[in-house]
């Protein structure tokens, strides 16, 4: 593999920023943005030109210089709707991104900055007399939209499903388990649970991510930060209590559910570590916790009437391998149980850049009204 790629995941706190020269990554690195440094700013998408900033002053002192990037790879906003796959950052991709059209966060300003930062490695490059052009490129947006129509309904029309999901590393970790099988993707039909602060369950099947949850939107299982699917009605009381507003009660399903809820913290390991210093609830959530993600894996199997190749247990979570054989010993009879620990974001980006510039990789265009 040849070419110099440039990785950019940006969080809520942080800037993850990789670089892979010729297949081999560099570095990656995490940069931590203080709250005294992010709370000066309304949004996160005010905070461009500082992170900007940052992420080119880091490429200086680690000696790397703009002429020498070649490609620019972004985590993904919250676009739709789209396909999966790897989209070149156009203008009105750009424009969706930047006036956060299906929801503020962190993500949506990845895809600017990667395309502010494709702009100076240009000028650098005329400077220079390179002629060669670098541009900017997402890969698996959370929200691609390839769900079986029949799965996009909800129990009364003003509900559609919709998804919303770790599209970047279950895909990727789909191609791994292909390419270990001498298999093309799209021959495997799997089920991913990526388990994390936020849990999403995903089908794959044609290369398509074909039923998911909305893994931000209060749909699926419950994970460390989140609730999940909840019942509606004391959901309802609960809204029209007159004890929460609007956006505390959003914060309990999403950052404040699941384990925060119920222990206060979303240490996971920590929370972990009280069962097995013998706290009996403790023991029962981590049970249901489990049993909550089999249940999810389970369902999924029935869009495809059980025919399904491998369930890949995959997120930060997945590293606990006592908590992994609780779900596989639940999920097993459906189809064999692989375990791929972290989120490999970083390097699923790279490996979509390298896609770009071999030629192996299809480049898609954003059309918002598709």
């Amino acid at each position: 593999m040849s070419g110099r790629i440039l990785a950019l995941n940006t969080g809520s706190t942080t800037t993850k920023i990789g670089y892979y020269d010729s297949g081999r990554k560099v570095f990656e690195e995490n940069i931590f943005h203080s709250w005294e440094k992010l709370s000066g700013y309304n949004s996160v998408m005010d905070q461009g030109h500082m992170r900007l900033v940052t992420i080119t002053e880091f490429l200086l002192s680690k000696g790397i210089r703009l002429v020498d990037i070649d490609l620019v790879m972004a985590r993904s906003g919250l676009v739709t709707p789209m396909e999966t796959g790897v989209y070149e950052i156009t203008e009105i991709l750009e424009d969706a991104l930047r006036h956060c059209t299906n929801g503020v966060h962190a993500c949506n300003l990845c895809g600017l900055l990667a395309c502010d930062i494709a702009v100076l490695v240009n000028d650098a490059r005329e400077k220079a007399g390179i002629p060669e052009v670098c541009k900017a490129y997402m890969a698996d947006p959370p929200m691609a939209d390839e769900m079986l129509p029949e799965a996009k309904i909800g129990g009364i029309p003003e509900f559609p499903r919709r998804a919303l999901c770790h599209a970047l590393n279950s895909r990727a970790v789909v191609r791994h388990y292909a390419k270990g099988l001498g298999k093309d993707p799209k021959d495997v039909t799997a089920i991913v649970a990526h388990i994390g602060g936020g849990t999403s369950v995903t089908l794959h099947k044609g290369g398509r991510i074909i039923d998911t949850n909305d893994a931000l939107g209060g749909d699926g299982p419950l994970s460390t930060e989140r609730a999940g699917t909840v019942p509606a009605f004391p959901l309802i009381e609960m809204c029209f209590s007159g004890k929460y507003t609007k956006d505390e009660v959003k914060r309990k399903l999403v950052g404040n559910g699941g384990a925060v809820a119920y222990f206060g913290t979303n240490d996971f390991k920590s929370v972990v570590a009280m069962a097995d210093e013998g706290d009996e609830s403790v023991k029962v959530f981590l049970e249901g916790f489990c049993l909550s993600i089999a249940k999810y894996i389970a369902g999924l199997a029935t869009d495809v009437c059980g025919q399904v190749d491998v369930i890949i247990l995959t997120g930060g979570i997945a590293w606990n391998q006592a908590l992994m054989e609780k779900i596989r010993a639940r999920v097993s009879f459906i189809a064999p149980v692989e375990v791929y620990p972290g989120g490999n974001e970083m390097d699923s980006l790279a490996e979509n850049g390298y896609g770009i510039l071999s030629g192996e990789m299809e480049v898609k265009y954003y059309h918002p009204c598709r």
